[in-house]
């Protein structure tokens, strides 16, 4: 699919290469300088490298389950060879036949830059709001 919006294409590429387990197709997305803040890890992912062995974890952990990525309220601004986007992202682990096990919300935020290779994300960064009272990350938002 071709799209004007870089954050878009991101979007749907990112959302595709998951649902399959690509992880080529998952670092394409990515340009090699990236530095990510992943809600999961407790330092920053700096490089492809890092990114690429997230990514085989995560998608070499998920036995027979399928992980469906949609999002709301995408925004995004380009200017020149950079552009930015944010949205909220739901990640539901699907069982063979098709029931959601379990569905969380991520909040993203990504800068993506024009290359001779395209527009590559060179930041990442997912967070989910804390609750004050109880310093529980809330991972299902309205």
């Amino acid at each position: 699919m071709t799209h004007s919006d870089p954050f878009s294409a991101f979007l749907d590429g990112y959302a595709a290469a998951v649902r399959a387990r690509d992880v080529d197709a998952f670092l394409a997305l990515y340009d090699e300088s990236l530095h990510v803040f992943d809600m999961w890890q407790t330092a920053p992912l700096t490089g492809l490298s890092a990114w690429r062995a997230m990514a085989e974890g995560w998608f070499g952990g998920l036995g027979d389950e399928v992980v469906v990525v949609s999002w709301r309220q995408a925004q995004s601004q380009v200017g020149g060879d950079l552009a930015s986007g944010q949205a909220i992202l739901t990640f539901a682990a699907q069982a063979p036949d098709g029931s959601v096990l379990r569905a969380l919300d991520n909040r993203l935020s990504v800068t993506l830059r024009r290359g001779a290779g395209g527009w590559k994300v060179v930041h990442e960064h997912t967070s989910a709001p804390i609750e004050h009272e109880t310093l529980a990350a809330v991972l299902k938002l309205t």
